[in-house]
């Protein structure tokens, strides 16, 4: 009960993996999260590190299973200290071509998920006067991309959110930043063509894509000791791409 705990939303894969094995590995009981896929890659990680850890299927953008996500954490680690709302999807298309579900379904994962865990987390932080809440928006919602409307608009949405609950829960100690990534090596971006790989790198100043672990290092420190006077912040993970 001593150690602090951690829930990070869809995080079987990608980002939210890298999170949870650097939380855990850092001494944090971590709450793993997914939907379909079962992270047993991350789950064999955390079981040679010995780690402290939970794993909860479900849909954070249900209100059901996000209030179960939080119920199960409490029984098992008796408190939250942080929350990573990292779960997120993509359904591209140029606006004429897209359904109203993709367009919908997007919004519904990316910010309607975070705007559920947040509220079933913040009871928890507010009684404890302390908590730390980080989003993981994008460079596409501060910047637009093209064929990613939905997206854009749910990472920008999701700005909008976290300035808000750092105005709205500064006073009971928790804060809340984002995390704005540019590129960074996944799933996603390994079935890029090299020729597509090749342009990207031409805008980003250092020359190559980010990895997991440059997010997950940042959400570590947000949710520390060291950052107990930063909240409401946008902070760029983008290699200098934006710049």
């Amino acid at each position: 009960m001593s150690k602090k705990t951690c829930i990070i939303t869809g995080s079987g894969r990608g980002i939210g993996k890298a999170c949870a094995t650097h939380f855990a590995r850092n001494g944090y009981n971590v709450v793993v999260n997914y939907v379909h896929r079962e992270p047993s890659a991350l789950v064999a990680e955390l079981e040679e590190m010995n780690a402290s850890y939970l794993v909860v299927q479900g849909d954070v953008s249900k209100s059901e299973d996000a209030k179960n996500l939080v119920q199960k954490t409490v029984e098992a680690f008796g408190q939250i200290d942080v929350l990573i709302n990292n779960a997120g999807i993509t359904k591209d298309g140029l606006l004429m071509r897209m359904k109203e579900e993709d367009f919908m379904s997007v919004l519904e994962v990316n910010l309607l998920g975070a705007f559920q865990m947040t509220k079933e987390v913040t009871p928890y932080m507010m009684k404890k006067r302390q908590g730390r809440i980080i989003n993981i928006s994008s460079v596409v919602g501060i910047h637009g991309n093209a064929g990613q409307s939905n997206y854009a608009a749910s990472k920008a949405g999701l700005i909008g959110f976290t300035l808000s609950m750092a105005k709205e829960l500064g006073k009971r100690n928790i804060t809340c930043n984002a995390i704005a990534p540019g590129f960074i090596e996944t799933e996603m971006t390994d079935v890029l063509s090299d020729k597509v790989k090749e342009s990207l790198y031409e805008r980003i100043s250092l020359g190559h894509l980010g990895k997991t672990e440059d997010v997950a290092n940042l959400a570590y420190f947000l949710a520390g000791e060291e950052s107990t006077y930063i909240t409401g912040q946008v902070i760029k993970v983008d290699g200098g791409m934006s710049l």
